[in-house]
């Protein structure tokens, strides 16, 4: 499978098999987001897996609204930056997120993006707070996202070409 097939195969995935993802596929995931690009190579990336039910179910909880899917998810992967390291730890955060979720399609997985960063807990406080609770995270370490990750139980069709946005893409000489 190339990128493009890649690209058309992905779409948000909320619904998973109750099974757990293979280690040798867990693997090549943790290599997958360690091979992510990162400006300057400087790599402030930090990335927390979880696979324990009750902190999953913590993690979906982190946002007032949405994200309630990583409960169900095999693997929830949780990207940190270190702002102190890099003043682009948001955009390399994102690279690697991306990358995650292209990773996981090729290898037949389902995903979907949660937004932490600038989002509130249902309790008005930060969403960054309450994951930095549950997992410990040390104070140089900064939140963007969780990806939830799992066999898919749900299939969405591919976005024909025709529907794509083409007028989003601008051409200059």
């Amino acid at each position: 499978m190339g990128l493009l097939d890649t690209l058309r195969d992905r779409h948000s995935i909320r619904k998973y098999e109750a099974r757990a993802i293979a280690p040798e596929i867990v693997l090549k995931l943790r290599e997958a987001l360690l091979r992510s690009p990162s400006s300057r190579n400087l790599q402030p990336w930090r990335f927390v897996f979880v696979t324990g039910r009750e902190r999953l179910s913590a993690l979906s909880r982190a946002r007032a609204t949405s994200g309630l899917h990583l409960a169900q998810a095999a693997l929830g992967v949780v990207v940190c930056g270190d702002d102190g390291v890099s003043d682009c730890w948001v955009e390399d955060c994102a690279i690697a997120s991306i990358v995650l979720q292209l990773a996981a399609t090729e290898l037949g997985l389902g995903s979907c993006w949660i937004q932490l960063r600038g989002r509130a807990h249902a309790d008005g406080r930060p969403a960054e707070e309450h994951v930095r609770e549950i997992l410990d995270l040390p104070p140089n370490l900064r939140v963007l996202c969780a990806i939830a990750i799992g066999h898919p139980a749900e299939v969405k069709p591919e976005v024909p070409a025709e529907k794509l946005a083409w007028d989003k893409v601008l051409l200059a000489e």
